[in-house]
Formats: structure tokens, C-alpha cells, sequence
């Protein structure tokens, strides 16, 4: 099994499926990461605020996979936006991951209300250039934070990492992100089980059709509309499931269908709004 990879605009490729660990308890995450490696996977994306970083980091030195095979993403917390604090953050993270590098790290939230994203910005393109990270990116920045740092700094992100999900499909920002290169990571791609995803006739009627789960065409919807995807589990039979998506195609009429879902005015973000996290 080859998992599909998407270039990014600095011409490093990603895995387009990787595994997230957002939620998974510190404890749990060497041997999740682990199962993870053994199942396939080779994008890993954690954060500092998971507090996961280490577990991660073990069961990359324990895999004994070739760092270069390996993609592994982290990302700057809120309250270390400004001064020394960006590089004081990475330096923690690769202590905890294990590495010298990462290859992609990210602003975790825009945080407007404080006013510093810009900076956080503008620290991360130096932390590339000290060979920290090799690529940079953003997570949760909406259209509006986007011109911004691309307009100050002329440097266009790699990756928007959103929430995005067959109800909520922030359009607005995919469509930016198309135009600029930005490659779109989905966070929360099968909506976190907070509706009814998989009972939806759009949803349930295809994967009948395909002999597929409910969660296996939503990731296919995921990959096929070119978005780089990391369900998160801990049991290693849905690890493996998550994985089964790569032998069978969803036609124009079912990615229609689905795309359909979302009505187009927000009402079907399951978490907190970018512009209300501090």
C-alpha cells in the first residue's frame, strides 16, 4: 500500500493521509503512534498543547522507520506568539519528539484578540531558516489573517490546517487557499461525532454502495477534493480501517452529494470559531 502524497508550494511533498493524535492521552500515545507505524502510517501530527510530544518521540525511536520516510508535524502554542518565545517552543518540542527537525510546524491558532499572529508569523519563517522546521504553516486562520501575513511578509503558508468536514466546509478559505497554493489539512474531518454524519442518505447510501464504512467515504471525499487528512484513533482495527481508502472512487454525483451537505453559512462548525480563541 502507497499512501498518496500532495506537494507543497515550498516543493516538499506530505503524505496526504497521516494520523493525529489531538485527544490521545499522554500515556496511550507511544503505543498508538506505534500501532499507527506498524499499520502503515507515516505522517504523524501532535502539538505542544496535547501534551503527547514525548510519547510520540518514543515511538519514533523505537520504530527504527528512517527519519526520512517520516513526516512529522507540531505546532506554536497561544501564549508563545511573541519575542524568544516561538524558538524557546520548537526547541522544547523537538527536545520532547526526539528530533533536530520537524517538517512542518504551525501557528495553532490566530488568536486576533491579542494581536499577534502577524509576529508569530514572522518568527516561524526565521525558525525555517534556521533549519528548525522545513516547512510552515498555519492552523485555523481564516481568510482575513491570511492576507495579512501574506501581505507583510510575502511568504504564502504551506498548509492551513482547519476545521473541515462534510457540514462545514469553509469555502471561503479553501477557495483563498486554492488560488495561493496553500495546501488545506482537515482537522475533525469526520466532524468529531458530534452529528449525525454517517446517517445521512449522502453519506450511508454511498458507502452501501462502495461496501465501504459510513467513515471510509468521508475520508475518500477528504482525499479525492485534495485535502491532506488525519482521523485520529486508538484502536488499531480503526486504524487499519482509516487506511482502507485507497481502492475504490467516489463518482462526480456522490462527491456532489456530499459536497451538498453543507449549507454554506457556518452552522455546521462543531467547535470553538477562530476568532473567539485565546
Amino acid at each position: 500500500m502507497t499512501i498518496p502524497t500532495v506537494q507543497l508550494n515550498d516543493g516538499f511533498d506530505i503524505p496526504q493521509l497521516g494520523y493525529g493524535v489531538f485527544k490521545v492521552p499522554p500515556a496511550d500515545t507511544e503505543r498508538a503512534v506505534t500501532e499507527a507505524l506498524e499499520v502503515g502510517y507515516r505522517h504523524i501530527d501532535t502539538a505542544a498543547i496535547y501534551g503527547n510530544e514525548e510519547g510520540v518521540g518514543a515511538a519514533i525511536a523505537k520504530s527504527g522507520i528512517p527519519r526520512r520516510e517520516l513526516f512529522i508535524t507540531t505546532k506554536l502554542w497561544n501564549d508563545r506568539h511573541e519575542g524568544d518565545e516561538p524558538r524557546k517552543a520548537i526547541g522544547e518540542s523537538l527536545d520532547k519528539l526526539g528530533l533536530e527537525r520537524v517538517d512542518l510546524y504551525l501557528v495553532h491558532w490566530p488568536t486576533p484578540a491579542k494581536d499577534n499572529y502577524l509576529e508569530a508569523w514572522q518568527k516561524l519563517i526565521e525558525l525555517r531558516e534556521a533549519g528548525l522546521t522545513r516547512s510552515i504553516g498555519v492552523s485555523n486562520f481564516l481568510v482575513p489573517h491570511l492576507e495579512r501575513i501574506v501581505a507583510a511578509t510575502g511568504v504564502v503558508p504551506a498548509v492551513d490546517q482547519i476545521e473541515l468536514h462534510p457540514a462545514h466546509q469553509q469555502r471561503d478559505v479553501t477557495t483563498w487557499a486554492a488560488a495561493q497554493g496553500v495546501r488545506i489539512e482537515a482537522w475533525g474531518p469526520l466532524g468529531q461525532g458530534k452529528y449525525d454524519l454517517f446517517g445521512i442518505p449522502a453519506v450511508k447510501d454511498t458507502a452501501t454502495a462502495h461496501d465501504k464504512s459510513p467513515a471510509q467515504v468521508v475520508l475518500r471525499w477528504h482525499l479525492q477534493k485534495g485535502f491532506i487528512v488525519f482521523p485520529k484513533s486508538v484502536r488499531r482495527e480503526r486504524l487499519e480501517e482509516n487506511l482502507d481508502v485507497l481502492d475504490f472512487t467516489l463518482s462526480d454525483a456522490e462527491m456532489a452529494a456530499i459536497d451538498a451537505i453543507d449549507p454554506g453559512d457556518g452552522t455546521g462548525r462543531v467547535s470553538a470559531h477562530p476568532d473567539e480563541v485565546e
